[in-house]
């Protein structure tokens, strides 16, 4: 019968929370000093007019994927290491005490908003993930059942597995193919790996294969989730067209009021346009990129999330030449 270690009392560390709301409002801050391009006074235009809802609304849908990530890798590593290593010394791990003290439902979640939030060649890393927990999890908890351990730690695995690779076949073989040896590498190997994070690793190097590389991941998300946001769209851009200029002008509108249009050009520059002046005004959609891989998974483009590939999505149009810098053809404007 396996007897889990009670966790030592861990030192009061409440304090820490302050930085929960401090980060997203240094990240809010620093995508608006990034767009100023480092000017102070554009800055605090544009802190004076940009709606700060936009901002957190940018943030959220730029990272909600991240949530997933750190929720279950965190779980999966902390299971190892109570599963591998039962020593009070492994029990002071923050890892430890974090998994330990992670709700099931909360798991759930996550990985159900992971399932329509990352792009298709990660849910093979998802699946393992979501395998590798459950095993875990009643390892630890049927301790004393070694059926129920072997059904879930290795009969689980070993069909997932099977049925992953008869599902995804035909794209294996295409991304091989095509030269695309990452999205080959993501594809095939989570599902030989699952049956390998599903029970203790030796003692000796439980600490080493799980605390250390949750901690240095740890330390190094911040600066990813702030690389990430700092290029995230947060204004509109239009373009606007000069009844005594052949010149468009293209930028972020930062403001309109009853007699000027405010532009933040992508220079970082701002101009102040009369309304006047203003022939027409449209918006314009971003830019779409070009798909980098030609492999799909029964239809389902591996660089596509579920919520892309369900969700209706506008028709492409022909792009409005004001959007490229050219005047509108003649006719009515917006």
């Amino acid at each position: 019968m396996t007897v889990e270690t009670p966790a030592p009392p861990a030192r009061d560390r409440q304090w820490l929370f302050t930085f929960v709301p401090a980060f997203p409002l240094l990240l809010l801050v620093l995508r608006l000093w990034y767009l100023s391009r480092q000017d102070t006074t554009t800055m605090l235009l544009l802190v004076q007019y940009v709606n700060p809802l936009g901002l957190v609304s940018a943030l959220l849908i730029t990272l909600v994927w991240m949530l997933p990530v750190v929720v279950l890798v965190v779980r999966a590593l902390g299971l190892l290491l109570r599963a591998s290593d039962g020593r009070a010394d492994a029990a002071r791990s923050w890892l430890w005490r974090v998994s330990r003290r992670m709700p099931d439902w909360v798991v759930l979640v996550v990985a159900g908003l992971a399932a329509l939030t990352w792009q298709m060649r990660f849910l093979p890393v998802l699946l393992m993930l979501a395998v590798s927990i459950l095993a875990l999890t009643m390892r630890l908890r049927h301790g004393d059942r070694p059926r129920t351990v072997r059904a879930y730690g290795v009969v689980l695995p070993v069909v997932v597995a099977v049925v992953a690779y008869a599902w995804l076949a035909g794209a294996i073989g295409e991304s091989v193919r095509a030269g695309e040896w990452a999205t080959a590498f993501l594809l095939v190997a989570p599902p030989a790996l699952t049956p390998l994070l599903t029970g203790p690793v030796p003692q000796r190097l439980a600490r080493l294969v799980t605390h250390w590389p949750a901690t240095v991941a740890a330390l190094v998300s911040p600066f990813l989730i702030g690389a990430i946001f700092l290029r995230a769209p947060v204004l509109p851009t239009v373009a606007l067209e000069q009844t005594d200029s052949p010149v468009v002008l293209l930028g972020a509108i930062v403001t309109v009021d009853d007699q000027m249009t405010t532009l933040l050009e992508a220079g970082g520059s701002v101009r102040f346009v009369p309304n006047a002046e203003v022939r027409s005004r449209t918006l314009c959609p971003d830019p779409e990129l070009a798909p980098a891989s030609v492999v799909t998974v029964h239809g389902w483009p591996v660089e596509q999330t579920a919520l892309e590939w369900i969700a209706p999505s506008r028709p492409p149009t022909t792009p409005d030449p004001r959007c490229l810098g050219r005047p509108a053809e003649p006719g009515p404007t917006g």
